[in-house]
C-alpha cells in the first residue's frame, strides 16, 4: 500500500468512527455517541408520522460524497440546471425524493446521484446517514455520506445538472467566504452561506441554506475543527438543534 493510499484508508477510518482509530483527539467513541442520537432521532420521527396520520411528509435524500486529495478532504456538488421547477440555478449535493422503488434513504441517494452524475453506486462507500431535516418546500431530507474516489469524473445529466464542481471540507469552518443572517422566511435559526471561487474554471459558486448546513456538519463532524463562525447548533451533539426544527415545521403543517 502506497503512503497516499494508506492516508486515505486513515482519514476513512476515522470519519467510520472505529473504536480502534483513536488519533488526533478524534475518538470512535463519541461518534458511536451520535450514531446512537441519530437512531432515537429517526424513532422519534416514525413515531411522530404515525401518530399525526394527516400531516405526510414526503421523503428525499441527498448524497454528501467525500473524497481525499492530498491528506485533505474535499466534498463535491452540483449546480441545478435553470430548467428545473425547483431550487433551479442554486447548488446542491446530488439527491432528490424517493421512488416507490428505493430500499430505503441509502438507496434514494445513490441512484439519484447516478441520475445526475453518473457516479455509480457501486463507487461509493457509503459510511452513514445523518439526522433527517426538513427543506424549505417540506421535504423531509436525509444526508448520506460516502466516500468516492478521486479518481471520479462526473457525467452531468444537462436536464438536471449544469455544473459539478469540488470544495475543501475546511472551508465549510472558515469565516473568510461565509455570511450568516437570521430571521429568513421560511428558515429556522442561522441561515448560512458561502462564496466559492473555482480557481480552475474561474467559476464563482453561492452555497447557501440547508446545503451549506449540511457541509458545515459534516465539516464538523468529520474534520472535529470548530468553525471560525458561530453555527447555531452544538457540534457535540447537533440531535437538539434538528429536532427543534422538525418540530416547528410539522406544527405549522
Amino acid at each position: 500500500m502506497s503512503t497516499s493510499d494508506g492516508q486515505v484508508g486513515e482519514t476513512r477510518l476515522r470519519w467510520f468512527g472505529c473504536v480502534q482509530m483513536i488519533d488526533r483527539g478524534y475518538t470512535g467513541e463519541r461518534m458511536l455517541k451520535i450514531e446512537e442520537k441519530r437512531k432515537e432521532y429517526v424513532q422519534w420521527v416514525s413515531e411522530t408520522e404515525e401518530k399525526a396520520t394527516d400531516r405526510v411528509m414526503w421523503r428525499a435524500s441527498v448524497l454528501i460524497p467525500l473524497f481525499v486529495r492530498s491528506g485533505r478532504l474535499y466534498t463535491l456538488l452540483t449546480l441545478r440546471s435553470k430548467e428545473l421547477r425547483t431550487s433551479a440555478g442554486e447548488v446542491c449535493f446530488p439527491g432528490g425524493k424517493r421512488d416507490p422503488s428505493d430500499h430505503d434513504d441509502v438507496d434514494t441517494a445513490l441512484r439519484e446521484a447516478e441520475e445526475e452524475i453518473g457516479l455509480s453506486p457501486d463507487d461509493v462507500q457509503v459510511v452513514c446517514t445523518l439526522f433527517p431535516i426538513i427543506n424549505k418546500t417540506g421535504l423531509l431530507v436525509t444526508p448520506v455520506v460516502g466516500f468516492i474516489e478521486e479518481s471520479f469524473c462526473p457525467s452531468p445529466n444537462p436536464a438536471e445538472v449544469s455544473a459539478v464542481f469540488t470544495v475543501p471540507l475546511d472551508f465549510f469552518t472558515s469565516k473568510e467566504d461565509h455570511h450568516s443572517t437570521y430571521g429568513v422566511v421560511g428558515m429556522s435559526g442561522l441561515l448560512h452561506s458561502f462564496y466559492f471561487v473555482d480557481t480552475d474554471l474561474g467559476s464563482q459558486y453561492h452555497i447557501w441554506g440547508l446545503t451549506a448546513l449540511l457541509a458545515i456538519l459534516v465539516a464538523v463532524l468529520a474534520l472535529k475543527k470548530k468553525p471560525e463562525f458561530e453555527v447555531g447548533f452544538d457540534s457535540e451533539d447537533p440531535l437538539a438543534f434538528f429536532q427543534q426544527i422538525l418540530h416547528r415545521r410539522i406544527s405549522k403543517l
